[in-house]
């Protein structure tokens, strides 16, 4: 029987301790948030952002925009939050509409107010283990999950099932800069069973719902489920969640598990972003 990480109690003593270093602090660390259009589940995901920055003492500055916004207009306003010194984080809420650029608007933002981690330049700082890098929220919250099972990464196999550029190469980044030996699957790999069960850590991020089977897992092995799929109307994880903890040591569930610390890390992200631009 595993341990399950519940993320949401991991998470909001992170966001206590954001809070108490924001209260010793002049002015609040602000986060933009750009948001396109009106997908529900973005909106979702835009409130509780909202929601926990008030509660971690930062500000959020919401800038909406109609779905059929033009590139040109989002590109100005990304500038011009570049060159605000009030504002400190900057993130574009993801997906965009498909007429937009996605990749283009995320290389208009300041890296060092690229709070999400998406510039290449954030990229490149994690390839190289620069501590200077923002490491994407969703990647550094597995790996804060990680951190406090207590087991030591180094040597340990590690399987990322995913290759996104929010969550998969750069939590394989993350785990290959703990030393551990890390294997990417996807979409085209073949006999996934079989590195499931090398595998002493598992990071499944997916989108397919319960597709990591139980009977694929190695005894003890440590599970971090990333995926988040709503399956008649419930909301499901990318590991068939119920048999495998029985089988792994540590797993997260969802929801409760990596979602909330995503926003946690993102809140963390934009208070070191405040420091390193007030300290510059």
């Amino acid at each position: 029987m595993s341990v399950v990480l519940n993320g949401k109690e991991i998470a909001a003593s992170i966001i206590e301790n954001i809070k108490k270093q924001t209260e010793k602090l002049q002015e609040k660390p602000t986060l933009a948030i750009i948001l396109v259009g009106h997908n529900e589940a973005s909106r979702i995901y835009v409130r509780n952002k909202c929601s926990a920055a008030q509660k971690a003492g930062l500000q959020a500055e919401l800038l909406e925009f109609e779905e059929n916004v033009s590139a040109k207009t989002l590109k100005e306003k990304i500038q011009s939050l570049n060159l605000d010194s009030h504002i400190h984080g900057i993130i574009i809420q993801l997906p965009l509409p498909a007429h937009l650029p996605t990749q283009e608007l995320l290389e208009t933002v300041d890296p060092l107010k690229d709070v999400d981690g998406f510039h290449p330049l954030n990229a490149g700082l994690l390839q190289n283990n620069n501590p200077a890098a923002f490491a994407p929220a969703t990647a550094r919250g597995v790996m804060t999950l990680l951190r406090e099972t207590g087991v030591e990464l180094e040597g340990k196999n590690a399987l990322v099932i995913g290759r996104s550029q929010i969550v998969g190469k750069p939590v394989a980044q993350m785990l290959l800069n703990k030393n551990c030996t890390v294997t990417i699957a996807h979409s085209k790999t073949q006999n996934l069973p079989a590195l499931v069960q090398n595998a002493d850590i598992v990071v499944a991020a997916c989108g397919r719902p319960k597709m990591v089977k139980a009977s694929w897992l190695k005894k003890g092995a440590i599970v971090m489920d990333v995926g988040i799929n709503r399956v008649e109307n419930k909301l499901t994880g990318d590991v068939d969640f119920e048999p495998a903890k029985e089988v792994a040591s540590f797993i997260t569930p969802v929801p409760g598990g990596v979602g909330p610390m995503t926003v946690a890390m993102l809140l963390q992200n934009t208070l070191e972003a405040y420091l390193k631009q007030k300290n510059s």
